[in-house]
């Protein structure tokens, strides 16, 4: 159950903007505020966010608002929860993970409207747990990465009214059986612990919603789960899964199943009566083929069949119009699935890693195509296939394997939409000029080619973050380049610079745009200093900058010496006789 804070209910979020900041820096005050100075906090206050703000302890101040309802200490370092916890008798949300508690004080279990308790990220010492059965009211309790090697039974015996448990990232391999008094549990977090056993006391926890075991070591799931008619999510990637059991397929509300990185070679027919999935993963299975049933699932939105052993797609998989998501990378796909063309949908599509050479016309057909992953191919030049797919934002053409790119086609710039390019690994010596008309372009890759130059160009991506360059031909930069005042990551390392060079480049952003603006404020000045000799030369009557300068390569004198010595051969020299 989601708990909306007081201030969503009262239409005072205005007292949030007035309370956290004056509190914290009046910590250490020893009177508490008063309720007639508007700029202090009031003992009417019903929300405090204290995280964030390297607290050593719960300030005081804090513990004399009688009204709060929902307090905010994460990511601090308070390492006890004070007995002056108690007075907080209304508080009902309480964050207090990533801080350094060790031990909860009795008076922690007064807090008799308690019903989101959040601990996570604590290194609790066991002994001081129970105190959390007292608090009769709690709704969610998250004891994430709290070291915990076994649950408290007292815990599962007193709280009846318990919604969410969290749980993940511990040391837990079985839960207490006092766990079926759980009856009102929807939500259990398990990931990343030592189960080797699916803790069959979950299959009587008839309200349950979501069961996650992600990263485990499970060998088999027991029959019993299909009495959980309620389950709408179920998380079983990354354990030892050979099979799973018919009987899933009566939990119909299911509408996401991660089976990724088990030991699968089937599915179960029965599993065709799902007919409510819309997110299935299986990536890292050993499949060889799309199971039939799957193209049945036509509620399906998100599918993921990475490194499942793929050669090609069943033609019924056409049938999966709704899909957004589809991941079809490091399979053995040789031909790029003319299925997929019918998928109007999608919206992100990966075949990295595959054998594919050729897109065909009708990829122009996936209008809604976002993200695109062709990394690692056969293509033998650049598809411009691509180039018709207009809604594109991310578009992934890196070859780190396969034939390699020599050019990127000017015409990429109808790709208007794209935010993210990446073509690294590729033969590339230069880039389009047109890159620079990709005003919405936010991420260039072109590291691991042959590029020698930058077009001048690119310094009009004005939205332009990240340019990375590593292991390139480069020797200088444009002009210019620091004119993008959005570029936070520029990589260079690798390269012959010399303009800036190496040693500049390696102080970062700061010392590379300090250098061009200065060479370029030299250049402007020899710039200057030019025009003005021309002007000069042209005012003293030398002729012509032009002509000027054809003399001065010819090696002869200027035009106007040349008037002058034919002057002096007309007139007789001074004190000459005829």
């Amino acid at each position: 159950m989601v708990l909306l804070p007081r201030y969503f209910r009262f239409g005072i979020m205005e007292l949030y903007k007035l309370v956290t900041k004056e509190v914290l820096k009046q910590e250490h005050l020893p009177k508490v505020f008063q309720r007639n100075d508007p700029q202090r906090v009031t003992d009417r206050t019903f929300f405090m966010d204290g995280s964030n703000q390297s607290l050593k302890t719960i300030p005081p101040d804090i513990l004399a608002l009688k009204e709060l309802e929902e307090l905010h200490l994460e990511n601090n370092q308070i390492e006890e929860i004070p007995q002056g916890i108690q007075h907080l008798k209304n508080v009902r949300v309480l964050y207090l993970h990533k801080n350094n508690l060790q031990s909860l004080c009795p008076q922690l279990g007064e807090l008799s409207s308690l019903e989101s308790l959040d601990l996570s990220c604590n290194p609790l010492f066991y002994c001081s747990l129970p105190v959390l059965s007292c608090l009769r009211t709690l709704r969610e309790l998250r004891l994430y990465r709290t070291g915990l090697r076994e649950v408290p039974t007292v815990i599962c015996k007193s709280l009846h009214h318990l919604e969410l448990f969290g749980l993940s990232e511990n040391h837990l391999d079985s839960l207490p059986k006092e766990i079926v008094n759980q009856t009102k549990l929807r939500e259990i977090y398990l990931k990343k612990n030592q189960f080797s056993v699916f803790p069959s006391d979950l299959c009587v926890l008839l309200n349950l919603e979501v069961i996650d075991l992600d990263h485990n070591k499970l060998k088999a799931i027991p029959e019993e789960i299909g009495q959980l008619r309620k389950l709408q999510k179920l998380y079983v990637a990354f354990n030892n899964l050979p099979l799973l059991p018919e009987s899933l397929s009566q939990c119909s509300k299911l509408s996401v199943l991660d089976l990724t990185q088990n030991l699968l070679r089937s599915l179960p027919a029965t599993m065709e009566q799902l007919s409510e999935l819309t997110e299935v993963g299986l990536s890292d299975n050993r499949l060889d083929k799309v199971p039939r049933l799957l193209c049945r699932w036509v509620s399906l939105q998100l599918l993921y069949l990475r490194n499942t052993g793929l050669r090609a797609l069943r033609r019924s998989f056409k049938r999966l119009v709704n899909l957004r998501f589809l991941d079809l990378s490091q399979n053995h796909i040789d031909h790029f699935p003319l299925q997929i063309c019918t998928l109007k949908n999608l919206e992100m599509l990966a075949l990295d890693d595959n054998k594919v050479g050729q897109l065909p016309p009708t990829v122009s057909s996936l209008t809604k195509l976002k993200t695109l992953g062709l990394t690692g191919n056969d293509f033998l030049s650049f598809p411009e296939e691509i180039f018709s797919l207009v809604s594109l934002e991310k578009l992934y053409i890196g070859q780190d394997q396969g034939f390699k790119f020599s050019c990127v086609p000017e015409k990429i710039k109808k790709l208007q939409n794209l935010k993210e390019l990446y073509i690294e690994n590729n033969l590339l010596e230069s880039l389009p000029s047109s890159l620079g008309l990709m005003s919405n372009l936010e991420v260039l890759d072109c590291r691991h080619n042959l590029l020698k130059q930058l077009p001048d160009a690119i310094c009009h991506l004005q939205d332009l973050r990240e340019l990375l360059l590593e292991d390139n031909l480069l020797s200088r930069l444009p002009d210019s380049l620091d004119h993008l005042v959005k570029l936070k990551v520029l990589t260079l390392m690798n390269n012959p610079m010399k303009d800036p060079p190496m040693e500049v480049c390696v102080k970062g952003n700061e010392a590379i745009w300090k250098y061009l603006k200065e060479n370029r404020i030299r250049k402007i000045m020899a710039t200057k200093i030019q025009a003005w000799w021309r002007g000069t030369m042209v005012r003293k009557g030398f002729g012509s900058f032009e002509e000027l300068l054809k003399a001065r390569k010819k090696g002869k004198t200027s035009p106007k010496d040349k008037k002058g010595k034919k002057a002096a051969k007309g007139k007789p020299a001074k004190g000459n006789k005829k």
